[in-house]
């Protein structure tokens, strides 16, 4: 810890001469492509995700048994277009996805090449095959397909349905207010959907061909996250109070302003419902926001006839299993002084799987823990940084992002049930100069603030620095406090590049550290 201090205050004394000459660049550290949105079918064995290559962001996709990778879309520009929300059919047959990025507050799209045709947030379908990516809509907000081929989205707050098919004609479903997070029934025959009205909403349920809309014990609370049971036959959905606008919102929560939450159970037939857990009064207790934040959702239906949520009741974000029928208390599933951040299902429900820094504060290790309880299994452990776990509809594979110190992330295939090694998908799009071997492994730091809160850090030095030699020192400030750098290369796109920049000044002779 000596040191540390010690290397911190030569800052301001050190003459930028000193600073060793050569170096990687910038743009070599920026060239390999960043991988997000890993999404598996349901049938098939197949996986598809992003790729973000220097600025052109395509779909790549990868199906067993040899998993051989190719590049589905044909976006070969950088336009500054992001690509999100993508997801299978249920046959596994087409993806639909969003291309660009929701309006500002002035209600216009970036257009970040200045297109004087203009731009716009679209939603897009393209068959597994490959081919014409077709158009389906402008907007495309929390598009999903049923069993049947139907796509449910949102723009501009207001609810659509279309067909699959190229040539269908979207159809608006007229409800007041603004109507966000639709959800399918198993069966696709019925559509759920949060309807917004300023400072209450209702969970709303769809049916085509009926006159009118139903709701589900509507209240002056606020109603959301809908959740099917596998049989279609109830939801589960969370209340929260009512407040004004003015109050604490979103991830940072006044001390004396907890955020409570209710699970709720409604029968999908006949609309009757009634609460089957409330959440405690104390801060800790609050409504989980980060949970929907990181990828994993706060509510969902797990296998057995219970519910898995999300909850920071101990001070940690963490899952817990609940029982559908409400005869029990929330069972903690997840434990520990760790963070679960991201999860997902096995195709049965009955395991969860989940990335966590349990064991490793530092980095994100993949575990598994069944629905019905037990200790988690650990899947991955060492030196590598895991996120986004899917178990392929085999039940067999796995298929998640990966990274280390010396290598950005890539998509990542293993068994599910073995220790053998993983091994990455499309390797060709690596660079062949990508300068691993001159980089460096950060060390972790910890030390005490003034009042007396332990900050950790990731500290950068130099491969030729020699014992006792002052080199000059820069503290990285990445923001936060909900983020956290890691040793190695991160999951979001923001701090991967940062992590580069680090890195860049290691290979340029400053010494860095990164303040969590």
């Amino acid at each position: 810890m000596r040191r540390v201090w010690w290397l911190l205050v030569t800052i301001l004394t050190l003459p930028a001469a000193s600073v060793a000459q050569g170096g990687v660049s910038i743009e070599t550290l920026l060239s390999a492509p960043f991988p997000e949105n890993l999404v598996a079918s349901k049938s098939g064995n197949r996986v598809a995700w992003t790729f973000n290559d220097q600025g052109k962001r395509n779909i790549w996709v990868a199906e067993a048994p040899d998993f051989a990778a190719r590049r589905l879309t044909p976006y070969l520009k950088d336009d500054g277009a992001e690509l999100s929300n993508l997801s299978f059919s249920d046959d596994g047959n087409t993806l639909i996805y969003v291309r660009g990025v929701d309006k500002n507050v002035s209600g216009q799209y970036a257009n970040p090449t200045s297109n004087p045709i203009g731009v716009q947030m679209a939603l897009w379908a393209i068959a597994w095959q490959g081919g014409a990516p077709w158009k389906i809509d402008e907007g495309g907000d929390g598009a999903t397909i049923s069993a049947k081929g139907v796509v449910a989205y949102t723009r501009d707050g207001h609810l659509y349905v279309v067909s699959l098919s190229a040539e269908s004609k979207p159809a608006e479903i007229v409800a007041r207010g603004n109507s966000f997070d639709p959800q399918w029934s198993p069966g696709g025959d019925t559509l759920a959907f949060v309807s917004g009205r300023g400072d209450h909403s209702f969970i709303a349920l769809y049916t085509p061909g009926a006159e009118s809309l139903r709701y589900l014990a509507p209240s002056v609370d606020h109603d959301s996250t809908p959740q099917w049971s596998p049989d279609g036959k109830r939801i589960a959905f969370i209340r929260r109070p009512a407040e004004t606008r003015d109050a604490p919102q979103g991830f940072f929560l006044a001390p004396d302003h907890p955020q409570p939450w209710a699970i709720w159970m409604a029968d999908a037939r006949t609309g009757a419902a009634r609460e089957i857990w409330r959440s405690g009064i104390k801060p800790d207790d609050s409504y989980p926001g980060m949970a929907a934040d990181t990828g994993g959702g706060v509510l969902h239906w797990a296998g057995g006839n219970r519910l898995v949520i999300a909850s920071e009741a101990d001070g940690w974000q963490h899952l817990y299993t609940l029982g559908a029928d409400g005869s029990d208390s929330p069972h903690l599933l997840t434990p520990g002084a760790c963070e679960v951040e991201q999860w997902s299902f096995t195709p049965d429900a009955k395991s969860v799987l989940f990335n966590s820094n349990c064991g490793d504060v530092d980095r994100r290790h993949l575990w598994q823990v069944s629905v019905s309880g037990g200790p988690p299994q650990q899947i991955s452990s060492g030196e590598g940084i895991e996120w986004s776990p899917l178990a392929l509809s085999d039940g067999e594979t796995l298929a998640f992002l990966g990274s280390d110190a010396l290598h950005p992330a890539r998509a990542m295939i293993r068994s599910l049930g073995s220790a053998a090694p993983a091994r990455p998908l499309a390797p060709e799009t690596w660079p062949k100069d990508f300068p691993s071997d001159q980089l460096v492994t950060p060390q972790p730091v910890a030390f005490r603030a003034a009042d007396g809160v332990e900050i950790h850090g990731q500290l950068f030095l130099p491969k030729n620095l020699r014992a006792g030699e002052k080199r000059p020192a820069l503290l990285f400030m990445h923001g936060g406090p909900i983020r956290q750098m890691l040793l190695g290369w991160h999951y979001m796109y923001y701090y991967a590049n940062s992590y580069s920049m680090n890195e860049y000044l290691a290979s340029h002779g400053y010494v860095a550290l990164s303040v969590n």
